[in-house]
């Protein structure tokens, strides 16, 4: 197991570049198995969960190659061509467990469900921050016609259907795996699919619009009502990812803390949402110049209060409300905020037990229940301090990092590998902007 050995109060400065989408990543690469054809995906970024889902991939059959975009400033290419496929192996233990690994690989589902008319469900593995159900997937498939039974003696389910028939159907949560899962099975099935309460985060939009690069044909794009008219073929395309809007918060966070005049490159402005303005409430400024953010070096920033003078709120919901995955981060900057905030995070139940560790290292935060935290920012006047401490998932392990470089001592960061998993080469991007990260 590896760790990061941080010095902390080194200050950043010059320039940095996103990484291609993680989650966007993960539906685009399954989405590759509608087709016998060949599908080109660039800017993939060189992170954990994307390799263990293109191993995965591999496994089954896929021929996957490297390819080279002269466009791209970063990030790398990959052909994927899903000609022949062994359906055996998801019959096999070693799917299992790889599948347990990686909760990406419930993706996998709704493609193979859509072209193959069988699927196995076993259970997707993943970050530790609460119960993540599969209901809306499995409710979706059944709209559309599937049947699964249990495979005796495993914790697995088989799911079949000749073919899928399109239907009309309310999502119970506007779930954003359960909707790429059923937009990729709708594509193929027989009639017209209508999907109420669809997630519409630009991920799901970029979905969308590879699938109907490959043929698909899909209205109601950027909205939470999506109709799909089932084809019977998909063919190969070319697509890009965008830039990680994960990432992008990641770095303002990081520049907030402990930046000396930090630019953010190509973040896609368009498609952060209110991501910008959630950091401006605390008090961060955030300049922005052609498709880039640069975020100066502040002394103090005091947090914003609502327009009665009362307590600022940040809670996360669904697109195009705030990311849940940013949490995190905000909460880190707001311990050196003036002012205090009330953070609710509502979609998982155990993502804020990592205020502990932020205590420890002496900020002020009250944990209200599992998902409330209030935060009382130290307006710079006392540094958190150095710690041990482990990663519990990919939000945060990088905002225990922010914390970390930001806090006067050395602190040690055990279980990076979860960071590793979302965040590609970072102790080598962020030294370069003149972090003191070691690797051990």
């Amino acid at each position: 197991m590896a760790s990061f050995k941080i010095e902390g109060g080194h200050l950043l400065s010059g320039e940095i570049r996103p990484q291609g989408a993680k989650n966007e990543a993960l539906q685009v690469i399954c989405a590759t198995l509608l087709t016998s054809e060949a599908v080109t995906i660039h800017n993939i970024p060189n992170i954990r969960d994307v390799n263990n889902l293109i191993q995965l991939l591999k496994d089954i059959g896929v021929k996957v190659k490297p390819t080279t975009n002269p466009s791209q400033k970063d990030g790398c290419g990959f052909t994927f061509q899903a000609d022949t496929l062994n359906m055996d192996f998801l019959e096999s233990d070693e799917f299992v467990e790889k599948c347990a690994q990686l909760r990406g690989s419930v993706m996998m589902i709704g493609p193979l469900l859509a072209r193959m008319g069988k699927a196995v469900i076993a259970k997707p593995g993943g970050d530790k921050i609460g119960r993540r159900r599969l209901d809306t997937h499995f409710l979706g498939f059944q709209k559309l016609g599937a049947k699964f039974r249990q495979i005796k003696n495993r914790d697995v389910y088989e799911l079949f259907a000749k073919r899928l028939k399109g239907a009309y159907m309310l999502l119970d949560e506007a779930s954003v795996t359960g909707t790429a899962n059923i937009i990729m099975a709708a594509t193929m099935a027989e009639g017209t699919t209508t999907i109420y309460n669809a997630a519409c985060e630009p991920y799901i939009q970029q979905l969308c619009h590879m699938l109907s690069k490959m043929g698909a044909r899909i209205s109601g794009i950027g909205s939470n009502l999506l109709t799909i008219e089932g084809v019977k073929t998909l063919q190969g395309a070319d697509h890009t990812l965008l830039p990680d809007m994960i990432e992008v918060g990641s770095f303002i966070g990081m520049a907030a803390m402990c930046g000396n005049g930090v630019r953010i490159k190509d973040c896609s402005l368009k498609n952060l949402g209110i991501i910008p303005d959630a950091f401006r409430r605390l008090g961060v400024k955030i300049e922005e110049e052609g498709d880039d953010l640069y975020i100066p070096h502040q002394k103090h920033y005091v947090v914003d209060s609502f327009i009665d003078g009362t307590i600022m709120t940040l809670a996360d919901a669904p697109w195009p409300g705030l990311t849940p995955d940013l949490l995190s981060v905000l909460i880190v900057v707001a311990t050196q905020g003036r002012g205090s905030v009330l953070f609710h995070q509502k979609m998982f139940e155990s993502r804020l037990f990592f205020v502990d560790r932020l205590i420890d290292m002496g900020a002020q935060i009250i944990l209200c229940d599992p998902h409330r935290a209030v935060v009382v920012g130290h307006d710079r006047q006392r540094q958190l301090r150095g710690s041990r401490m482990s990663s519990p998932d990919i939000r945060a392990g990088i905002a225990l990092l922010i914390a970390a470089m930001s806090a006067n001592g050395t602190s040690l960061i055990s279980n990076i590998e979860q960071i590793d998993r979302g965040y590609e080469n970072i102790e080598h991007r962020l030294n370069a902007l003149g972090a003191h990260i070691e690797r051990i």
